[in-house]
């Protein structure tokens, strides 16, 4: 396509768009405003960004990446890790962040699907290679020092090839468009291998600036989620088109997430998976407020919102999204009810379908089905997976495999993941509303909700639960207590307690893990108890 026949105006012009564009205008307009600062005090301003990757690029250019190619990645949150991303970028070539946690037939899948040539990894987890068929892999790059080598992969310093460039990296021999992949990111594959995420250059920044329409030049935004997770990405690249800044840490640390953002003078962040219920349920601190916060971007949706703003004094918006989409939903300041998540933003469409892609009536549950009216801003579909993404794009609409519900005034609310509902005794039971309730009582720091067999037919419910440090428990108080809050057949019938919930990098509980377990030796039965349902009402 010509530059005179890209004419459509619902597709971004490359420099608001493709990061190598946008960086480079942000450093000539710009140069010696402030923009990255890592957690061990280094600190770049614009032009530093852009002469970081330049010279970065030119290394990877010497080992022949060159614009379409694929270049996995391994580093955790640091310069390291933002400059190996933002060259890949600037040649022209794909971004593919590999989770820290992978290895394995894990890593494998990953490295195989992604059919890259060169890796970046950080040296202690390069070992790892020498454990898995490595595909198309030739080079190693090492960010950090006592890397082990690995037979039939040749290894290179990071630091020393970047020291050695002295010039430039060749631009790619075609300019490179908005919609272009400019990363691949893997889903979580708790029910199966992972599946990456195919993301243009105007999906990544219709993401980023939707999620975060609030948000000026002023903000700075702390990332304390990986670059492998969409929000870690859109963390930097919403400072780049904004001309804000960023402060990047390792994790997130409920014990010292307020002193972080104090001495990061962060503004903004997003609160994932459990991150804003573990922050609530600390004891109340005079400090509570002290702190530069403005607002808070929270996911998924089961906390109060007006409850954390009054509390610590920012406001909180809430938003749907997924990888594969460009937060079709949101909700904010401080939004009320209790558990939305907002109603459709402008430029997209959702509907509630059944299996059949029915729409469902009011009020009742359905699969969240999404499409947007500019071309490229939701996923290219699923790299190398054509079944996966004819799957998910049936009928012209994407399939979240999310179950919602919407009221009368238009709000939407998350129900479930459908591959997480539980069937019992005929009902329908959201694991999600199971696990809202659990968390109410004073004594449980995180749980979740999982189905496990009936000797009856369809499934029984269990809960599996982490406590507050220092809280004693008492299985049939417990059962007493959501006895009051839920309908009955809610109530579990089997509770387990762990020190902490298995989870992902990004704090994503992983169920599956908890359903093979299955019921263990120092599972709770109510029915021994005498706190179950009876065998009749089982039938």
């Amino acid at each position: 396509m010509t530059e005179a026949s890209w004419s459509d105006p619902r597709i971004l012009p490359a420099e608001q768009c493709v990061l190598s564009a946008v960086l480079q205008r942000r450093a000539a307009a710009q140069p010696d405003a402030p923009f990255a600062h890592f957690e061990d005090g280094s600190a770049w301003t614009f032009a530093q960004a852009l002469a970081q990757t330049r010279r970065t690029a030119a290394a990877l250019q010497r080992l022949g990446v060159k614009a379409g190619d694929h270049v996995n990645v391994c580093l955790p949150n640091d310069a390291d890790a933002v400059r190996v991303w933002f060259a890949i970028n600037w040649l022209g070539a794909v971004f593919v962040p590999v989770n820290l946690a992978y290895r394995g037939h894990m890593l494998e899948h990953v490295v195989a699907d992604a059919r890259a040539s060169v890796i970046v990894m950080q040296a202690d987890l390069v070992q790892r290679l020498a454990e898995i068929a490595r595909a198309a892999l030739r080079d190693v790059v090492v960010s950090g020092t006592d890397a082990q080598a690995v037979e039939g992969l040749r290894q290179h310093d990071l630091a020393a090839l970047v020291e050695a460039e002295a010039e430039d990296a060749a631009p790619p021999a075609a300019p490179v468009r908005p919609w272009d992949t400019q990363m691949v990111i893997y889903t979580s594959g708790t029910t199966g291998p992972s599946k990456g995420v195919l993301m243009s250059y105007q999906h990544v920044v219709t993401a980023s600036s939707s999620t975060w329409p609030y948000l000026d030049a002023s903000d700075r935004f702390l990332v304390n989620l990986p670059l492998f997770h969409v929000s870690g990405v859109g963390g930097v690249v919403m400072p780049l088109l904004l001309g804000g800044s960023f402060a990047m840490v390792r994790g997130f640390s409920t014990a010292d997430f307020w002193q972080v953002v104090r001495r990061t003078r962060s503004t903004s962040v997003v609160l994932l998976g459990v991150m804003a219920s573990f922050l609530l349920k600390q004891p109340p601190a005079p400090g509570d407020r002290e702190h530069t916060l403005r607002t808070v971007t929270m996911v998924p949706l089961s906390e109060d919102a007006q409850a954390f703003s009054q509390r610590f004094g920012c406001d909180v918006h809430r938003v749907f999204n997924m990888t594969e989409v460009s937060s079709p939903l949101r909700a904010g300041p401080n939004p009320a009810p209790v558990g939305t998540c907002g109603r459709p933003r402008p430029g997209v469409e959702v509907r509630l379908v059944d299996a059949s892609d029915c729409e469902v009536p009011l009020g009742s549950t359905g699969e969240l089905v999404v499409r947007c009216d500019s071309p490229w801003a939701m996923n290219s579909g699923y790299l190398n997976n054509p079944a996966a993404t004819a799957s998910a794009w049936r009928n012209g609409w994407f399939h979240t495999g999310d179950a919602f519900r919407v009221d009368e005034q238009g709000n939407y609310f998350f129900v479930d993941r459908m591959k997480d509902a539980i069937r019992r005794r005929g009902e329908n039971i959201s694991s999600f509303e199971v696990e809202t309730e659990v968390c109410a009582h004073p004594a449980v720091q995180e749980a979740a909700a999982v189905a496990v067999p009936s000797e009856f037919g369809e499934d029984e419910v269990l809960v599996v639960l982490a406590l507050k440090p220092g809280a004693s428990f008492d299985a049939a108080e417990f059962l007493g207590f959501l006895a009051r809050r839920m309908p009955q057949f809610m109530v579990p019938r089997y509770v387990r307690v762990l020190k902490a919930l298995p989870k992902t990098p990004t704090l994503k509980v992983q169920k599956h893990l908890l359903r093979s377990a299955g019921l263990t030796p120092d599972t709770v039965d109510a029915q021994t108890l005498g706190l179950g349902p009876s065998r009749r009402a089982q039938g």
